[in-house]
Order: C-alpha cells, then sequence, then structure tokens
C-alpha cells in the first residue's frame, strides 16, 4: 500500500512536470529537473546539493550541481509556464498581485547581490541577498511567481565582482519598485489575471511605483509611512501671480499621521478580515478617507503640489495600539470592509516566503553565481506551485466525493491538505509529503 501511494506521488509530478521539461531544450535538463525538485520536496535537514543528491541520486553530486549552477538553460520559457500554472490554479478578478521582498541570510561577502542591508528575516541591518518577489494568491493561497534578485550598487558597479558571479552584462542597478514593475508586465503579458496590487511601504512611499501602476490601468493598495505628505481631497489651487513661479494650494499639506488623528476616534470601525488558526477571528479598527497625494509637480524643496486624482487613505489601529497606514485607489464607493480585506491579504507572500525556506530550501543554495541562484529560485517556485496544485486537487476532489478521491488520496500519505480557505503557515501540502519517500528516485531516461 505505502508503494502504491509512493508511485502515485511520483507519477502526479512527472505528469504535471511535463509543460516544463518541454522548455527545456536538452534531455540531460529534462532529466535532472525532475530530480532536483524531488529533493527539495522530501524531508531533509538541508536543500543545497550534496544532501540532496544523497538522497535522490546517490553519487551524481557534480551532475546535479552542474545542473542549477552551471548549465546554461534559460528561465524565461519555465516562467511562462509557471505563470500558466499560477493563473489555472488561483488567477482571476478576486486574485491579489502582492509585491514584496526575500532576504536571504548569508555569512560570506562572495555570493552574488550579497552586502549589509536590511533584513526583513532578522528585523534590522545584516549581511544579505535581497529577492524582489511577486506572488499570485485568491482565497489565501499564494503561488509565488517571480523571485528577482536585488543587486545593490556596490555590486553593480563592481566588474570584478560581475565577473566572478557571472552577472550578465545587461544588469543594470534597479531599484526595488522598477524590478517589480517589470515583473507585473511580464505577468500581464502572460495572461496572468488579478483584480488588485498590493506592497509594503518600501514600494507604497514610492510615487513612481505608484503612478506607474495607476497608469497601467491597476487597482492598487500600498503601505506607507506614518510621514507621508497628504492634501484634502477639497484642497484647490490659485493661479500663480507676479512672480510666483506656481499655483498655491488653498491648505498646506500635512502628515498622514496627523491627517488621521484629525478624524477623530469616532471615525474607527472594529472590521474582521479572516478567522485565524489559534485566536478566532481577526481583526482591528478601520478608518478611511478620500485624500490628495502630494505628487504632483516640485514647488520647492521637498514641496509638491496635490495630485488631480483621488485615493483612499487608510489607518489601521492594531489592538496594542499600533497604527498603519495605506494609500487605495480604489473608486469613491468602495466600502471600508473591502478596503481592509484588501490591505490585509498582502500577509500570504509571508506564508510562501516561509513555507519555501523552511520546507523547500530556498535559502540553502550554496552557490555564488546570478546563474545558479536564479535557477535555484525557479525551481523552488516550480515545487511550491506543484505543492498548491495538489492542495487544491484534494480540496476539490473532497467537494466532489464520487470522482477522483482515489487518487487524491494516493498523493497524501498524512491525511488531505488544509482547506485553502482555513490556511496554516506551517501545514501545507508538503506535511503531508515530509513523511513518504518515493520507491525510487525519478527514472533518468536519456533517450526521451
Amino acid at each position: 500500500m505505502r508503494k502504491a501511494k509512493d508511485a502515485g506521488w511520483s507519477a502526479e509530478l512527472a505528469r504535471w512536470l511535463r509543460p516544463f521539461a518541454a522548455r527545456l531544450q536538452r534531455r540531460e535538463q529534462r532529466c535532472w529537473a525532475p530530480v532536483y525538485l524531488t529533493g527539495l520536496l522530501l524531508p531533509g535537514e538541508r536543500k543545497s546539493v550534496e544532501p540532496m543528491a544523497g538522497r535522490v541520486a546517490p553519487g551524481e553530486v557534480q551532475q546535479l550541481h552542474h545542473f542549477v549552477a552551471a548549465a546554461p538553460w534559460a528561465t524565461a520559457p519555465l516562467e511562462a509556464v509557471l505563470a500558466q500554472e499560477a493563473e489555472r490554479l488561483v488567477g482571476g478578478p478576486e486574485a491579489v498581485l502582492v509585491v514584496d521582498d526575500t532576504a536571504l541570510v548569508k555569512k560570506g561577502t562572495h555570493s552574488v547581490g550579497v552586502a549589509h542591508q536590511y533584513c526583513g528575516q532578522l528585523g534590522k541591518q545584516a549581511n544579505c541577498q535581497a529577492l524582489v518577489s511577486v506572488t499570485l494568491a485568491r482565497a489565501e493561497v499564494p503561488v509565488c511567481v517571480a523571485l528577482r534578485l536585488f543587486l545593490p550598487e556596490s555590486w553593480s558597479a563592481d566588474a570584478g565582482r560581475r565577473a566572478r558571479t557571472d552577472v550578465p552584462d545587461a544588469i543594470a542597478f534597479r531599484a526595488k519598485w522598477q524590478i517589480a514593475l517589470d515583473e507585473v508586465d511580464r505577468l500581464i503579458a502572460a495572461g496572468v489575471t488579478f483584480g488588485c496590487v498590493l506592497a509594503d511601504a518600501d514600494y507604497g512611499r514610492v510615487s513612481a511605483f505608484r503612478q506607474s501602476l495607476s497608469a497601467r490601468a491597476l487597482t492598487w493598495a500600498v503601505g506607507i509611512l506614518p510621514t507621508h505628505k497628504i492634501f484634502p481631497a477639497d484642497v484647490t489651487l490659485t493661479p500663480a501671480k507676479g512672480r510666483q513661479k506656481h499655483p498655491r494650494p488653498s491648505i498646506e499639506s500635512r502628515q498622514a499621521a496627523a491627517f488621521i488623528d484629525d478624524l477623530g476616534a469616532a471615525a474607527f470601525r472594529r472590521i474582521a478580515w479572516r478567522r485565524g488558526t489559534k485566536k478566532g477571528a481577526l481583526a482591528a479598527a478601520f478608518a478611511a478617507v478620500r485624500v490628495r497625494l502630494s505628487d504632483g509637480p516640485p514647488v520647492r524643496g521637498a514641496h509638491y503640489l496635490p495630485s488631480v486624482v483621488e485615493v483612499w487613505l487608510v489607518c489601521e489601529k492594531r489592538a496594542s495600539g499600533e497604527r498603519k497606514y495605506y494609500l487605495a485607489n480604489h473608486p469613491p464607493e468602495t466600502p471600508l470592509e473591502t478596503l481592509a480585506a484588501a490591505i490585509k491579504a498582502r500577509w500570504v507572500c509571508e506564508q510562501a516566503h516561509q513555507q519555501m525556506k523552511e520546507e523547500l530550501g530556498l535559502d540553502h543554495f550554496e552557490g555564488r553565481s546570478w546563474r545558479g541562484l536564479h535557477h535555484h529560485a525557479l525551481l523552488t517556485m516550480i515545487a511550491f506551485a506543484f505543492l498548491q496544485h495538489l492542495r487544491l486537487g484534494a480540496e476539490k476532489n473532497r467537494r466532489r466525493p464520487t470522482a477522483g478521491r482515489a487518487t487524491a488520496r494516493a498523493l497524501s500519505t498524512g491525511g488531505p491538505p488544509p482547506d485553502p480557505r482555513r490556511p496554516h503557515p506551517h501545514h501545507s501540502t508538503l506535511s503531508a509529503l515530509r513523511q513518504a519517500k518515493p520507491a525510487s528516485p525519478p527514472t533518468m531516461n536519456l533517450a526521451e
């Protein structure tokens, strides 16, 4: 019975990987891709090449290392298939596209892009690599569709370090928000559909990022700092006179925190956005008001004229007393509940990052090169998408018990995956797979 279950899991992985394998030009690459993915999916304390090879391809460490770190297979064709699969799994008008970044902690200084920079995992400045991530999610089920290394200016200008880590000549310094915007464009071109773009304050505070999303006719909700300058929605401009070079706003801009303070406590309303895994409903107090941003033409120094378009300024007041501030370009008639739900939907990217690190070894790669890191990151995303495929497929079979129930059971050894509507960050479909090992590593048929 155990062998039957193992065979079902391996067979489903092989079937699901066919569109990806078809985009690899060499048969050796089509051979080693499922081996590497199996190493990521199976239990193991480390998911670097040597320990994975010991589990799934004994004696083939060099071959596996060459596949991920040196073989010149292009990532773009596989990323296109991943985008299509993500769209099938969680895309649609109710989906969100979450822009964020995640850090890979490093001890040395030679890995590509490593620098002393902010590390969200540690909550402080640390030696790490920073990956800009884009995650598609619906019904609180995430699928990571992009991971791109942020190359600090200290690296982009250093020809020697670039050469030693094989950074492509075309890669120049780009801010994180610019990298993210490129990925949003790529995903739209690939046919990925979603209703809203979400991002934290590192991206939301950048007016060019927000304006670029609006120029693409995208709905967005982003974090900002409490010091962000805000104008009231009814601000007017007096035309310039005499020696004045610019029109004058009828009222000066104020910081977002002061603007919300003026609304008073009565403006806040308690809203629950979902049920938690331990403490019941997750809720906070929210207040929202229509405003115009200090995003217009520059007047002097750090002062800008008000933007033409109105947006929502939203404040979240947590039980601890902490306040968070957001902007959203949703229509004026949008209910506060909708704004709160959109803002809080961003957490799913954190779930994806955590599972890809803790369960699939995203941060276990020990190579130093640009190519190797992006190969490993892409294969980790593909493995994570496969788990979501299993999870949602099993959920569908539970809702329709007469169709495919035996197949769903064959793909799991520890019970059904969690309900996508009630996610458990540490209990994905992988929790079931961790209890099993395939009867043998995937067959490496070089004649295919």
